[in-house]
């Protein structure tokens, strides 16, 4: 058996979706919020509905009241091993846009596979692991027999199952786009098993 080479792509199975959850003032990010990230992450193909977020206060005095969060997606497959320079480049985003060294909105970088939901985080804590530049990453949801489940310390509205739909189609979007790469890939080769599609 061969070593693995950090050079060589990632394995398909390895591969998930590039998403963001967007926090922001309700009742929906401003319109001129999606073709600034599109210019910075490409074409966003999925833009989930906004949920109420109030379970707590830590943004209030950023963002005032009335706040919303929802996930949106980026086409095409994303690799996780980019996962801490994602998170930085939302980091500058938002600090771009600040006003009065107040962010307009708060966007948590971060993946989805065939498996779990992961976002990234410049906060250290006990479930979450270090990829290095000051990033960690935080295991939130696990993906099982038709639904996503949350891990014990996930976000109080990742426990309610409010991004739920959202976060269904976005794995619908990253299965159909790892059948095209993989017959893209082996026109005539059967599907892998391994693979979640």
């Amino acid at each position: 058996m061969n070593a693995s080479n950090p050079a060589d792509p990632p394995p398909s199975e390895a591969l998930s979706k590039r998403v963001l959850a967007v926090l922001a003032t309700g009742p929906r990010p401003a319109e001129a919020l999606w073709p600034e990230l599109e210019k910075a992450f490409g074409p966003i193909d999925f833009k989930g509905d906004f949920a109420l977020f109030a379970h707590t206060d830590y943004y209030r005095e950023e963002f005032g009241d009335g706040l919303v969060r929802g996930f949106v997606s980026f086409r095409g497959l994303f690799d996780p091993a980019d996962l801490t320079a994602f998170k930085r480049s939302t980091a500058g985003l938002e600090a771009a846009w600040s006003k009065g060294g107040k962010r307009s909105c708060n966007l948590d970088a971060g993946y989805l596979d065939a498996d779990k939901l992961v976002l990234a985080s410049f906060k250290r804590g006990p479930a979450k692991l270090y990829l290095g530049d000051g990033v960690y990453a935080d295991l939130l949801l696990k993906y099982a027999k038709g639904h996503f489940d949350p891990l014990p310390w996930a976000f109080p509205d990742f426990q309610d199952g409010r991004y739920l739909k959202s976060l269904l189609a976005i794995r619908e979007k990253l299965k159909s786009e790892l059948r095209k790469a993989l017959a893209a890939a082996t026109p005539s080769a059967p599907p892998d098993p391994g693979l979640p599609i």
